[in-house]
């Protein structure tokens, strides 16, 4: 597919953008350019572009406003050592957005277009890439149903897919050891339920996350972590991030684990890259699945000796408390663990090419 190519006019002074850059925030500010397509029944996929960033004008009876057909990807573009500009593994994303496109009744997209699509962006927009270690530039592909209709009875007959970059520092603050955070054991709320779409990258599912979210904040925690919607037993996920439990008592070889996916947990593309990279470092991983009764016994006796989350926007994040209705308790010694550290340094080295990439992950764009 050929794309027109409509550079801004205006751009951003570069002395605006490299204050901008030195301390970004995340998701706050956006890049001079985007890409849009449409989708219409009967033709397929068109009016692919790279154009400068704006609004858009959508009918008030646009079908994403009343029914929440719409879903999107997170990924990142790094800055690497030698000066390269890479993503990671885009053929990952592409392949789940087009399993929640499939799960949202919408089109999917050939890979080759969608990864077209995100060099095309961050190619115009380079200069938007920070150099500053810990940071990139965040992407977020998105897709919306645009009928103008509220009628319910078939998808959309027509789409509008956008991929938009906002320059990004560390999630949860940067440095070479990360602050352990303090979760929340949900109770009171569900994220999915099996049929449903937890597997899928779609807004509904972080919207109805927010209550819980909310609650979190006010008992002092940090993110709030997901139980089983049958039993609320058996952990799931943190927020928007996949958790790992660390087995490694002291002579032990070391071992993680991760809630296997069950169709209620979103199959993030860190977390298959941990499981497939922690064994070149010598440590055992694999899936299963963990209550909230075995996490806290398995703290106290030492056998689970730390936790973390992964994700596109916070890589890895250590847990080092959990605080719930009866109580909570504290994991290792409450702070990041070598094992985490030792697998969050190697992924990082990977994405920013301090570190060999042995399975091929990075994709050089420029």
């Amino acid at each position: 597919m050929d794309f027109d190519i409509l550079p801004a006019r205006e751009t951003v002074r570069p002395g605006r953008r490299d204050a901008i850059l030195a301390d970004p925030g995340f998701g706050v500010h956006f890049t001079d350019h985007m890409v849009t397509m449409r989708w219409t029944e009967g033709s397929g996929w068109h009016d692919a572009r790279l154009e400068p960033y704006g609004s858009f004008t959508l009918d008030p009876a646009t079908s994403v406003f009343h029914y929440g057909q719409e879903l999107f990807e997170g990924m990142k573009a790094y800055r690497q050592d030698n000066g390269a500009i890479v993503l990671f593994r885009p053929e990952v994303n592409a392949a789940r957005f087009n399993a929640s496109a499939r799960r949202m009744a919408m089109p999917e997209m050939p890979q080759e277009v969608f990864v077209r699509a995100l060099e095309l962006l961050v190619t115009q927009d380079r200069d938007w890439v920070p150099t500053t270690p810990g940071t990139s530039l965040y992407l977020r592909p998105f897709m919306i149903a645009t009928q103008r209709s509220l009628g319910f009875s078939h998808p959309s007959t027509s789409y509008l897919f956008c991929v938009i970059a906002s320059p990004a520092a560390a999630y949860f603050g940067g440095g070479a050891t990360p602050r352990a955070l303090t979760v929340w054991l949900s109770e009171d709320y569900s994220r999915a339920a099996p049929g449903g779409t937890g597997f899928a990258k779609v807004g509904g599912n972080y919207g109805g996350a927010l209550a819980a979210s909310r609650q979190a904040t006010e008992q002092g925690c940090d993110q709030v972590v997901w139980l089983d919607s049958g039993e609320r037993t058996w952990v799931e996920e943190m927020g928007g991030m996949n958790l790992f439990f660390v087995h490694a008592p002291q002579g032990a070889r070391p071992r993680v684990m991760t809630p296997e996916l069950t169709g209620t947990l979103l199959p993030g593309v860190t977390r298959d890259s941990l499981l497939k990279l922690a064994p070149t470092l010598g440590i055992d991983a694999g899936e299963g699945r963990i209550s909230t009764a075995q996490w806290r016994e398995q703290c106290a006796s030492g056998e689970l000796t730390e936790t973390f989350a992964c994700g596109t926007a916070a890589v890895m994040a250590p847990v080092g408390r959990v605080r719930g209705v009866s109580g909570g308790w504290t994991i290792g010694g409450g702070e990041p663990g070598p094992v985490t550290l030792r697998l969050r340094e190697e992924l990082l080295g990977i994405q920013y090419g301090l570190r060999p990439d042995p399975f091929s992950w990075v994709h050089k764009i420029c």
